[in-house]
């Protein structure tokens, strides 16, 4: 059973991740620094480290799948439309929008399907948090585990 440092330091390595808010990366270096400084102390700390680091490797995997998948729909849309804009002069303005294309549907799609993957890994850290405060292990789930 870990103690209430142990699950401090457990409970602190998945909120860190939330320092990306404020500094660049920082969802991995949050979780690095603590883990790395507390792995060797305690089984439990090395367990909930591996799996925060882990969640924030995949979620990054995904994210770069799923932007690498929209771009194209969006470029494409652009370079069709090109005369979305019509500037003149500041005296003759205005907007062209037609009937939007599929492709556009679809790069919204996997828009919406993103920021749903976003509100789902910060529902997934605070519950692994709350676990870990509790002294249980977590698992991330759609994890790929990385570090064993």
């Amino acid at each position: 059973m870990p103690d209430n440092h142990q699950k401090n330091i457990a409970t602190f390595i998945h909120l860190s991740t939330f320092s990306r808010f404020l500094i660049p990366f920082g969802n991995f270096i949050g979780p690095i620094v603590l883990w790395v400084a507390n792995k060797d102390k305690s089984e439990f700390v090395d367990q909930h480290g591996k799996q925060a680091i882990n969640f924030q490797i995949s979620i990054l995997l995904y994210a770069l799948i799923i932007g690498t998948i929209s771009i194209p729909f969006f470029i494409f849309k652009f370079f069709h439309g090109i005369d979305f804009i019509d500037f003149n002069g500041f005296d003759n303005f205005h907007l062209n929008i037609g009937k939007p294309s599929p492709l556009l549907y679809i790069g919204g799609g996997l828009g919406i399907l993103a920021f749903l993957g976003f509100l789902l890994e910060l529902v997934f850290i605070i519950k692994a948090s709350l676990s870990a405060r509790d002294g249980n292990t977590y698992t991330y789930p759609l994890t790929i585990q990385f570090l064993k």
